[in-house]
C-alpha cells in the first residue's frame, strides 16, 4: 500500500511539474510538432527518395490539389500500372528503386530477387532463443527486440560504410517478414493457446507470397490475395522524410550509430498509435457503424450515424471519422485510390461487396455530413488507412499484424533514408529547446 501511495504521489508531482503554459509556445514562436501555423511541416531536410504532393502554395495560401506520391521522381501510379501490366509483383522492384535510386533492368531485378531469397533466413538459434523463448503480446515490440538482437549475430555490426549498410539493409528487408510471422505465431501459441506453426519461406516466392505462406496454417493463398498484399506493401514502402518514423531514422542515423539501433528506433516510432495504428482505429469505427446502422445501403441512415460520431455522441466520443483527411493530401490520397481499385476485385472474390459498399457510401457522404456538422467546407478525402484495414480483413490477416505489415513495407524506405543520411547528412541533428523554468535556490534536506 505504501508503494502504491508513493507511486500515486510521484505521478501527481510529475504531471504538475512538467506542465508548460501553452501561451509560452506562442510567445516564443515554437513550431509545435515541427508544424507551421498553416499546418505544413517545418523544412528540416532535403531528400531525393520520396515526394508527397497534396496542395499548391500560392502567396501563402494552401490550394488543394490532386494527391501524388513519387518514388525517386517516378509517380507511384506509373510504377503500379507498370508491374501490374506485366503481371509481376512490385515490392522488390520498388525496394531496389528506393535503395539505389534507379529502376533495375530485368537481369538486375532477377539478381536482386535472388539476393533477397538467399537472405530469407534467420541466424541459427535466432527463432528459438530470440523469439520463442521471449514471446510478446505485441508483435511490434517483438520486432524491435528482434532487430536489436540482430546486432549480436552480425560479424561487423558497427561498420557504417555504404557497402556494409547495403548488405545489412538487404538482410533486414529479407528478414522482416520472417521476424513478424514467427513473432505472430509465438504470440498465438503462448498467449492464445493455439498450435505453433513455423513455416519456412520459399525461395521462389515474392515477399507478399512468402508472408501469406508463413502466417497461414495451411500455406494456401490465391494469386489475387498475393497481388493485393504486394500492392499494399508498395504503397506503404515510402512517404517522404517528414513522417515520424522516417524522421527518426534521420535523427538517430545522424549520430553515427549502427543500423540496428536506427531501425529499432524507427520500429518504436511506428508502434505508436498516432503513427502506425490509424487503420486499426478505422476498423474499430467500422465495426461500430455496422453494429448501429441497420441498412448499410441507406445513405440517410449512414449520414445520421456519422453525424452522431462527429457530435461525439457515438463510437469513442472523440468526434472524428477515422480514415478521412490527411496532413498533406487534400483532394485525394493516391494510395487510397489505388488500394480501393484492387480491393474491389477481392471483395467480389470474397463475397464481401456489401461491406465494401459501406466504405464507398461513407467516402461519398462524409464530406456532406462534415460540412453540415462543422459548418465548414474543408475537403476531406479517404486516406490509405481508410481502406488498408479492410484489405487486411479480406486477406484474413488479424488486427495485431496491421502495424507490423506497415513496418515490413516501410523497412525499404527506412533503409534508403539511412543511406541518404550517411551520404548527405554530415551533421548530427540537434534542434533547440528554450528553458522557461523559473530560477530556484538549492535547499538542504531539513529546509525542504
Amino acid at each position: 500500500m505504501v508503494r502504491e501511495g508513493l507511486i500515486e504521489h510521484l505521478s501527481v508531482l510529475a504531471e504538475k511539474n512538467n506542465y508548460i503554459d501553452p501561451e509560452l509556445y506562442e510567445k516564443y514562436n515554437v513550431k509545435r510538432g515541427l508544424r507551421n501555423k498553416d499546418g505544413t511541416g517545418v523544412l528540416v531536410g532535403l531528400t531525393e527518395i520520396g515526394e508527397v504532393h497534396g496542395y499548391i502554395m500560392d502567396e501563402g495560401e494552401r490550394i488543394p490539389d490532386k494527391g501524388r506520391l513519387l518514388y525517386r521522381g517516378i509517380d507511384v501510379w506509373e510504377i503500379v500500372q507498370g508491374f501490374q501490366k506485366e503481371g509481376r509483383y512490385g515490392f522488390e522492384e520498388v525496394s531496389y528503386l528506393l535503395l539505389f535510386g534507379e529502376l533495375p533492368t530485368r537481369e538486375r531485378l532477377r539478381e536482386f530477387n535472388c539476393l533477397l531469397a538467399e537472405n530469407r533466413s534467420l541466424p541459427d538459434g535466432f527463432v528459438e532463443d530470440m523469439i520463442l523463448k521471449a514471446p510478446s503480446s505485441n508483435i511490434m515490440n517483438k520486432l524491435a527486440r528482434s532487430v536489436l538482437a540482430s546486432y549480436s549475430y552480425d560479424p561487423d555490426p558497427d561498420n557504417t560504410s555504404i557497402r556494409n549498410i547495403v548488405r545489412q539493409s538487404i538482410e533486414l528487408i529479407a528478414r522482416f517478414p520472417l521476424m513478424i510471422a514467427y513473432a505472430y505465431h509465438a504470440r498465438c501459441h503462448y498467449y492464445d493457446n493455439k498450435s505453433l506453426y513455423i513455416h519456412l519461406p520459399q525461395k521462389e516466392l515474392s515477399t507478399a507470397e512468402n508472408f501469406l505462406h508463413m502466417i497461414r496454417p495451411h500455406n494456401q493463398y490465391t494469386r489475387l490475395e498475393a497481388e493485393l498484399l504486394d500492392l499494399a506493401l508498395v504503397l506503404h514502402a515510402e512517404h517522404g522524410g517528414g513522417n515520424n518514423s522516417t524522421f527518426t531514422v534521420h535523427v538517430v542515423a545522424s549520430t553515427g550509430t549502427d543500423i540496428y539501433s536506427v531501425i529499432g528506433a524507427a520500429v518504436g516510432s511506428l508502434k505508436g498509435p498516432k503513427h502506425g495504428g490509424a487503420n486499426i482505429k478505422v476498423m474499430e469505427m467500422m465495426e461500430n457503424i455496422k453494429e448501429n446502422v441497420k441498412d448499410w445501403k441507406d445513405e440517410e441512415e449512414v449520414k445520421y450515424y456519422l453525424g452522431k460520431i462527429l457530435r461525439k455522441e457515438a463510437f469513442d466520443g472523440k468526434g472524428l471519422i477515422y480514415g478521412l483527411g490527411h496532413a498533406v493530401y487534400t483532394l485525394s490520397d493516391p494510395r487510397a485510390v489505388l488500394l480501393k481499385q484492387k480491393a474491389a476485385e477481392l471483395a467480389r472474390e470474397k463475397e464481401m461487396e456489401d461491406e465494401f459498399g459501406l466504405y464507398l457510401t461513407i467516402e461519398r457522404v462524409a464530406p456532406e455530413v462534415f460540412a453540415a456538422e462543422k459548418r465548414a467546407d474543408k475537403i476531406i478525402a479517404p486516406n490509405v488507412d481508410f481502406y488498408s484495414g479492410f484489405v487486411y480483413k479480406m486477406l484474413n490477416i488479424p488486427v495485431e499484424l496491421y502495424t507490423p505489415i506497415f513496418a515490413m513495407a516501410r523497412i525499404s524506405g527506412w533503409c534508403a533514408h539511412l543511406i541518404e543520411e550517411l551520404v548527405s547528412g554530415g551533421r548530427i541533428i540537434r534542434p533547440a529547446y528554450k528553458n522557461v523554468s523559473p530560477k530556484k535556490s538549492y535547499l538542504l534536506l531539513d529546509q525542504r
